[in-house]
């Protein structure tokens, strides 16, 4: 399961999708019990990439059987194309009579009927008794966010939600599986893709982070041998597609937007082209950014509503559009926090 974007009622909104073995389910939030709608997969036919959408990308579309259209957006390339490859799998498969497999992390490793995932992912996460976040150097890359394998077993000791390591790591299998912690580095992820079973491991050397947290990874420049640009090490607080306004040219372009915390940065780039290569950058302490209703080079028929305006310390004007205007006072929001907290 991972995070991703539905339509309800024609508005986009953030639900957390599950993938059952003849359904796709969507809940509010990770936590919730019960879903908030479910979309059968027996005779549903997939389309990606879906081009019904010209301001958004990344978008898929699944038609059930019933001829009722469901669009989704993923953030990444990488991650729709996960989702493309499992729902086509298990279209696949309830078209041969069988049903998707996909193991029941309860079954497969005899988890207690009392054990509560989603409880037991929120403790976790407490910021102060849960289990810390941190900055690891391994390989050449730098891993943000992230934490081991045995730091997770010795907190399920301390906080008495195991008996032993044995235990904890049937709890931790239990997380990794249902997709609240996430293998970072060669290591964790041989253990949870090489082998039938998603494997837990209780070591230094696997790496793992939260599911929805700031995770990042940066590596080594080839030419020399220092650490990416200082600009890419905060923490990530919001991404996304909106239309941007050219310097010279004065024409709109959809360009994915990655925003940063300390320091306080948001990148822009070619959503076609992946994450290595920002086209620029906009460094965002003491910047103002404000909702405006036109843009003065703009003609008028080209971009319309939920428009708004990053001006920088240093005076250079950005303009924007985001697809609905809830989206735009999320952005909105959401640099303004950046721009005067982070440095």
């Amino acid at each position: 399961s991972r995070p991703n974007i539905g339509t309800v009622l024609n508005s986009w909104k953030v639900m957390w999708v599950v993938l059952a073995d003849d359904a796709i389910e969507f809940y509010k939030k990770k936590t919730d019990n019960s879903p908030k709608g479910m979309i059968p997969l027996k005779g549903a036919t997939l389309t990606s990439p879906c081009q019904d959408f010209t301001k958004r990308m990344l978008v898929f579309k699944v038609r059930s059987a019933k001829n009722q259209e469901h669009f989704f957006q993923a953030t990444h390339l990488e991650e729709r194309e996960l989702w493309v490859k499992d729902i086509k799998r298990a279209i696949t498969c309830l078209q041969g009579g069988k049903k998707f497999a996909r193991k029941s992390t309860r079954r497969s490793i005899r988890l207690p009927e009392n054990v509560n995932l989603s409880e037991l992912y929120v403790l976790m996460k407490d910021q102060d008794k849960g289990v810390k976040e941190l900055k690891v150097e391994k390989d050449k890359r730098l891993f943000n966010h992230c934490f081991t394998g045995n730091t997770v077993i010795d907190w399920l000791i301390s906080e008495r939600k195991a008996r032993n390591r044995p235990e904890g790591l049937m709890l931790a299998t239990g997380l990794l599986n249902e997709g609240f912690l996430l293998p970072a580095g060669d290591v964790s992820k041989d253990g949870a893709e090489k082998g039938a079973e998603c494997v837990f491991l209780d070591q230094t050397e696997a790496l793992y982070y939260f599911a929805d947290s700031g995770f990042f990874c940066e590596g080594y420049s080839s030419d020399e041998d220092v650490i990416m640009k200082e600009e890419f090490r905060g923490a990530i607080v919001k991404q996304g597609c909106l239309l941007k306004q050219g310097h010279r040219r004065k024409n709109w372009k959809v360009r994915k937007f990655i925003l940063r915390d300390d320091p306080a940065y948001i990148h822009y780039y070619d959503p076609t082209k992946g994450e290595n290569d920002p086209l620029g950058s906009i460094h965002l302490r003491g910047s103002v950014v404000t909702a405006v209703e036109y843009v003065p080079d703009a003609k008028r028929y080209e971009v319309d509503g939920n428009l708004f305006e990053i001006i920088t310390s240093d005076e250079i004007h950005y303009y924007l559009q985001a697809a609905t205007a809830d989206e735009r006072k999320d952005w909105i929001k959401a640099i303004q926090s950046v721009s005067k907290t982070g440095k």
